[in-house]
């Protein structure tokens, strides 16, 4: 007791357990490094790996100007190792020792016990380690130099015993016919030590793309150490109400179990349902019934349940659909697990499905055929698919099971916004692995219309325009007042300030406009579950209220310099990525999801001091129209903005380029022989490394 009074408890941090890097995150024990090496990110040269075993192979660059760097030694190692000539096999192209490989070997066999911790905030995200992997130097390129040594000697030796060749032609052959190998000798042969390594070296290498620390890739795959329900959906087994920790301190006896009547095993009944905790009913409901509307799921979880706790945790499993509720399909289809009808795999199916529900977020119905051609899968899985989530109307497709939920739309805005973000995330995979074209993106107008009821006559549509017109009168009328007098304030202070306005400057393109299409069909009826009412198109088109202009202006400003300077160099496409992170991290009600337009966010790009650079793509590139809209940071305020700017102009005439070429470049306009630290900085701003050669940031094609 003394000791615990002694010793006061100072702080109490809540414990999160972090499953998004499940099985997928492993621990690079680097050794003491020489001076001349340093792990950033220009050092990485390549990495690759064998799953399987483990195993993973970094190339890293050696800093041939440091005063440490012995050249000598270094010009005698690349000799010993590729000798004289240079070719594409030499292990080192420039006659100098100027990269070091590392091999990894496993650290401990078993890694359950450690985990990586992020704090923040007051929190403690915690992620189960899968493997601890220890990089040692490898010394292969000696191997390679006694290969070359040996040879050289049998070079040397065969030819002064040429004269004897003649004497050699003829040899006696003596034949040998191995026996049949027994069970027992088999089994030792696959237990030896040589079996073993000729298996791990047939294993292939799979080739790494390496990220470096402040990528926005880094940046975005860094997000999933920390939890993502909170505690709520994936730490629900840490939350117990007084009766279930009870019933886990005495649980009942084995014989009491025996005496209850036997079920099947798909059957689960109410009552036993309600002993598991939230995130288990509403996953296992929601896997039973596939489709269903919020207030259906709350009558079945019974009274007193939180509302706001069964939200967050029903998008954990499920998806917003026209209002309603839809399984994930994940959740239907687990990993390492395949169609009972065409054994494909479940990673397929998932992405099927996934089309499945997007085409249903767009529209009401859903052609077959469509479906099938696009995702390329077998009848019977399509059918399953369209059945989960829709009924089959003779003469006119799949109609989605449910009526619109306009009630839930209405109470959660910041849900459907959520949902409408995350929909945009997968319409951009589907897009990239279907390689959908613009009339998979765009509904037809008949059925765009349809999402509303089929048998409306004119008189009626007259009637509720003219309701909706008186409804919305008297508020439409004090914000014109409003705007009419910002309007007039703002007049005055423009004659005040005529000196300080600033054209802004665009570079001229004669490429086509961005094609919005996808999105224009999106706000077409039904958006993800969100109707778009007629005096709401402003705010989707980006025309605020006069009083909230400024307020978005400012955030948006400050998003796009504070992304900027930490890339130098986006693409749209990238930049729309991360602004819609940012907008997740953003709490509901915020002034940015008033609606930001893509123009707005492109003239705030240019309006940052940033310009469009017009890459010259290859003519049969696959990129979208956003991928080819390229931007960078022109003036940073440091002293490396001529040099960044002589790149980019580069880059404007060329679509890849070589390191020597950029280094020469940039020594002729910056009037001064830059050093390997200096261009390697210009170079990590702005541009990546891929097959040797150098590319702007978002513009490789693989």
């Amino acid at each position: 007791m003394a000791n615990e009074e002694d010793d006061p408890i100072i702080q109490e941090i809540d414990v999160f357990l972090a499953r998004s890097l499940l099985e997928k995150l492993y621990l690079f024990q680097y050794p003491i490094r020489p001076a001349s090496m340093t792990y950033d990110d220009v050092t990485h040269l390549s990495a690759k790996i064998k799953p399987k075993q483990q195993k993973v192979e970094l190339e890293m660059a050696i800093d041939t100007l440091n005063p440490n760097y012995c050249r000598s030694k270094g010009e005698q190692i690349a000799l010993n190792v590729d000798g004289t000539c240079t070719d594409e096999t030499s292990t080192y192209s420039s006659k100098l020792m100027d990269k070091q490989t590392f091999c990894s070997s496993q650290a401990a066999s078993n890694v359950s016990r450690y985990a990586a911790a992020v704090y923040k905030k007051g929190e403690l995200h915690l992620t189960p380690l899968h493997g601890i992997l220890q990089l040692r130097p490898s010394f292969t390129y000696l191997d390679k130099a006694d290969a070359k040594h040996r040879e050289r000697e049998a070079a040397n030796e065969g030819g002064d015993s040429s004269q004897d060749e003649a004497e050699d032609d003829v040899k006696q052959i003596t034949v040998r016919f191995s026996r049949p190998e027994t069970e027992q000798a088999r089994q030792r042969r696959v237990q030896s030590y040589e079996f073993l390594q000729k298996r791990q070296a047939e294993e292939h290498w799979v080739h790494l793309h390496y990220y470096g620390l402040k990528d926005s890739r880094s940046e975005h795959e860094r997000q999933y150490l920390f939890s993502q329900g909170h505690g709520l959906a994936e730490n629900t087994e840490l939350i117990k109400s007084p009766s279930e920790y009870l019933m886990m301190l005495m649980p009942p006896s084995i014989e009491e179990e025996n005496d209850k009547p036997m079920a099947p095993s798909n059957v689960l009944s109410m009552a036993q349902l309600r002993t598991l905790p939230l995130a288990d009913q509403i996953k296992i409901l929601m896997k039973n019934v596939k489709v269903m509307p919020f207030a259906n799921l709350m009558s079945l979880l019974g009274s007193g349940t939180d509302s706001t706790a069964v939200l967050r945790c029903i998008q954990q499993v499920a998806m917003l659909v026209q209002g309603n509720w839809v399984v994930k399909s994940d959740v239907l289809y687990p990993k390492d697990t395949s169609s009972p009808h065409s054994g494909v795999p479940a990673e397929v199916l998932c992405r099927g499905r996934d089309f499945v529900m997007w085409k249903f977020t767009q529209d009401r119905w859903v052609v077959r055929k469509e479906v099938a051609a696009v995702t390329k899968l077998c009848p019977e899985d399509v059918k399953d698919f369209l059945e989960h989530m829709s009924v089959a109307r003779i003469n006119k497709g799949w109609e989605f099971m449910l009526p619109y939920d306009e009630d839930f739309v209405k109470k959660h805005p910041d849900i459907v916004q959520r949902q409408h973000m995350l929909w945009m995330g997968i319409q951009a995979k589907l897009e990239k692995v279907y390689n959908l074209l613009k009339e998979h993106l765009t509904p037809k107008k008949q059925e765009a219309q349809s999402a509303h009821p089929l048998l409306v006559s004119g008189e009626q549509r007259v009637n509720m325009a003219k309701a909706k017109v008186k409804q919305n009168y008297g508020q439409l009328e004090k914000e014109f007042q409003k705007q009419k007098a910002e309007m007039k304030s703002n007049d005055t202070s423009a004659k005040m300030d005529v000196s300080n306005i600033r054209i802004k400057e665009e570079p001229v393109s004669d490429e086509e406009p961005m094609d919005t299409s996808a999105y224009e069909g999106m706000n077409n009826g039904v958006v993800n579950g969100l109707h778009v009412e007629e005096d709401s198109t402003d705010a989707l088109n980006g025309h605020l209220p006069g009083g909230c202009i400024d307020r978005v202006a400012q955030e948006l400003k400050a998003f796009v310099s504070s992304t900027f300077k930490k890339q130098f160099v986006l693409t749209l496409s990238e930049l729309k990525r991360l602004f819609n992170l940012h907008l997740a991290s953003l709490p509901p009600g915020h002034t940015l999801f008033s609606g930001i337009s893509d123009k707005m966010l492109q003239d705030m790009v240019l309006d940052t001091g940033c310009k469009q650079i017009l890459v010259p793509f290859p003519p049969q590139t696959a990129a979208s129209p956003d991928e080819l809209k390229v931007y960078a940071l022109w003036e940073a305020g440091d002293t490396y903005d001529q040099h960044r700017q002589v790149l980019l102009e580069i880059f404007s005439k060329n679509y890849r380029v070589r390191r020597n070429v950029i280094q020469n470049q940039l020594s002729q306009e910056c009037g001064e022989d830059l050093n390997k630290q200096e261009v390697d900085r210009v170079l990590k701003d702005c541009c990546v490394s891929y097959g040797g050669m150098w590319y702007l940031k978002g513009t490789v094609q693989s």
